[in-house]
């Protein structure tokens, strides 16, 4: 259902009058809107650990792995122990940002949290590339000092066709044409339940974004003065790892993306009232502040993220574009606090607050209008700042 999704997209950007991202860059009339990728899916189908001569019962082994075959006698892998007193998830993020192969012994004073990687890494894992060639095998022991390990695991590797869809209103103004204001949200979901008999149908999450960039795109289309190029993009495969947003990172120059705004959950009002939106990161360039520039004549402005501790600035199709320095943010309205229907069947149209969306539309529109004027521009983000992506996980 998500191609049929897909084509709907693409009919409605076409019904606009907006060109396909190929045929703006090649003038081919006939290209498609549809942007077309494959991803590797890798899901681990057996591993087996021996330290110090003694073998590992499978409820104490966890591994990562972009590779279809693992095998190491005492050598092969760095050996790491995590103690009781040691931080297991700063030390498996340094380890899946550095890369390579690594044996890691963690305490059973970690057991809650070694369960859930031990889970997450079970459903297996989606890559865009399989370039770099790593795993990380965890066991839960409290032994100390390995004299010796033995391991050998495998990995089914299968591949998956998906499909962002991309569309561009030129600019008006030869002189401002490189200089892109880009619109965006994820139109995937979950899919179904386990038993296939119910549909996650992502209304708010992100039907209510997907939404937001028709409405905007028909917007500035019918207005038909925007001084730099605006983009639209609905990205597939946002919720298994924001996979659409990282293939299309690498088909244009992140350089000229002035400004993304992606829009994510805007369904029901926010904790500030009906028709308010706020955006994650909001201090690390100063979009923020020129869109309230905006909104100032309105009375209303967009809030900094409220929730803070939920790390959302890396948990939606902004992050890629902002590891690049792109002042990429994401707006939102939702509670995540007291939202009863996030990643719930229940997600359905019946549950949103249309008007209070409508309203957040409009003040998008207002609020990004001198990007599109091009009388603004904001500061890039420090890509130094922004937490690197993964190589294994």
């Amino acid at each position: 259902e998500i191609d049929r999704a897909a084509n709907y997209l693409a009919k409605r950007f076409a019904d606009m009058g907006l060109q396909p991202l190929s045929a703006n860059k090649t003038g081919n009339k006939s290209a498609s809107f549809l942007q077309s990728f494959t991803v590797s899916q890798i899901q681990p189908q057996a591993v087996n650990v021996m330290l110090n001569d003694v073998e590992i019962k499978a409820e104490n082994l966890a591994i990562a792995t972009t590779m279809a075959n693992v095998n190491w006698q005492q050598t092969g892998a760095q050996v790491h122990i995590i103690t009781k007193d040691d931080d297991m998830r700063d030390t498996l993020r340094e380890l899946n940002q550095r890369g390579g192969q690594h044996l890691v012994i963690i305490n059973t004073a970690h057991e809650k949290s070694f369960k859930a990687y031990q889970n997450y890494f079970s459903r297996g894992l989606t890559k865009l590339t399989l370039e770099h060639r790593g795993a990380i095998v965890m066991v839960l022991s409290d032994e100390s000092k390995i004299n010796s390990y033995k391991v050998s695991a495998s990995a089914k590797i299968t591949e998956q066709s998906l499909t962002n869809v991309v569309a561009v209103l030129p600019a008006q103004e030869a002189k401002n044409a490189n200089e892109i204001v880009l619109y965006s949200s994820h139109y995937d979901h979950l899919g179904v339940t386990q038993d296939g008999k119910q549909v996650y149908n992502g209304a708010d999450d992100d039907a209510s974004g997907t939404t937001a960039i028709l409405n905007l795109a028909q917007y500035y289309a019918q207005q038909g003065n925007n001084k730099r190029t605006l983009m639209f993009s609905a990205f597939t495969a946002e919720e298994i790892g924001g996979f659409g947003s990282k293939y299309f990172s690498q088909q244009l120059n992140p350089d000229d993306v002035v400004a993304m705004i992606n829009i994510e959950m805007i369904g029901k009002p926010s904790k500030f009232g009906a028709g308010t939106v706020w955006m994650t990161g909001m201090e690390r360039s100063n979009l923020g502040a020129l869109l309230n520039e905006k909104l100032s004549a309105q009375n209303t402005e967009i809030f900094k993220d409220p929730y803070p501790e939920q790390g959302l600035f890396y948990r939606s199709d902004n992050a890629t574009l902002a590891r690049l320095g792109v002042p990429a943010h994401s707006f939102s309205s939702t509670q995540l606090d007291k939202d009863q229907h996030y990643h719930q069947v229940t997600d359905d149209i019946s549950s949103l607050d249309l008007v209070s969306m409508h309203k957040v539309i409009e003040s998008l529109a207002i609020a990004t209008q001198s990007l599109v004027d091009g009388s603004v521009t904001p500061t890039r983000i420090d890509k130094a700042k922004v937490r690197a992506q993964g190589k294994i996980y």
